[in-house]
């Protein structure tokens, strides 16, 4: 079998690809929101991306915003309730088939307003005992895991 681009010495430089599209990033903020022993977990919607799957709530940083700002607009969009952020958590990456993420997860507490159901289907306030029984996404599991792994007692 003949190969013309090894005779012209060009096999390495075919075939010729055309560079691929880049793959969106996106920060996500999320918290856990504790009242009274609890913390708070919202569920999405059942249409769209992970629907049906319980999260801590949050959502996509906007251009200009520092992480606490765009929580605090989050929680107060999406739940009307106003909170504290508070220390650090952990980050994770995760990627989705068409875009990827690093999700950064803040301590927080509650601080005032009722919860409105404005962007979820529902919410629950769990102990660290009732996780188990609620489905999340990967990218929430991989902060449960870091969380529960880590000394200090995890979530709390």
């Amino acid at each position: 079998m003949f190969c013309e681009a090894k005779w012209l010495s060009v096999q390495k430089e075919l075939p010729v690809r055309s560079p691929g599209k880049a793959i969106p990033h996106y920060d996500v903020t999320a918290g856990v929101i504790w009242k009274n022993g609890k913390f708070l977990i919202t569920l999405r919607p059942p249409r769209g991306l992970l629907g049906g799957l319980w999260e801590f709530p949050g959502g996509k940083k906007e251009e200009g915003e520092d992480l606490e700002e765009c929580l605090r607009r989050e929680i107060r969009e999406e739940l009307g309730i106003d909170v504290e952020v508070g220390a650090f958590l952990v980050s994770v990456e995760h990627a989705y088939f068409h875009f990827r993420i690093t999700l950064h997860v803040f301590r927080c507490t509650y601080v005032g307003g009722r919860i409105q159901l404005r962007e979820c289907d529902d919410y629950r306030w769990i102990t660290r005992e009732d996780l188990e029984r609620y489905a999340f996404p990967a990218a929430d599991r991989k902060v449960i895991r870091i969380l529960n792994e880590r000394e200090s007692g995890g979530l709390v």
